[in-house]
C-alpha cells in the first residue's frame, strides 16, 4: 500500500526549521562550536578554554598568547572556514581573548 503526500525526513525538518528560526540559529551555533575543533585540530582545541557565540560573534578564550596572535592574523580566513563548515553564514567575526 502506497502512501500519498509522503514527505522525506529532510523536508519535514526543513519545514520545522522554517517555522522555528531560533532553533535553526541555535543549531548553527552548535555547528560553529563543533567546527572549531574540526577545522583547527585537537591541539588548538586543547588550548581553548571558553567558546561561545553571541550576536553573530564567536568569542574564544585561548591559553597561549602565541596561538592567539597566530589566530588573530588569520581571523578573516578562519571566519570563512568556520562558516563553510557550518553550511551557512553564522558568524561575522571572531574575538580572541
Amino acid at each position: 500500500m502506497r502512501r500519498r503526500n509522503a514527505e522525506s525526513i529532510g523536508e519535514i525538518l526543513q519545514h520545522f526549521y522554517d517555522e522555528h528560526p531560533l532553533i535553526r540559529q541555535k543549531l548553527q551555533e552548535v555547528r560553529i562550536r563543533r567546527a572549531w575543533g574540526a577545522v583547527l585540530g585537537n591541539m588548538v582545541m586543547h588550548a581553548t578554554r571558553n567558546l561561545y557565540v553571541k550576536n553573530r560573534i564567536l568569542y574564544v578564550s585561548v591559553n597561549s598568547s602565541v596561538l592567539r596572535n597566530e589566530l588573530m592574523l588569520n581571523r578573516e580566513g578562519l571566519v570563512r572556514r568556520l562558516n563553510d563548515y557550518a553550511g551557512a553564514e553564522v558568524i561575522r567575526d571572531v574575538v580572541l581573548r
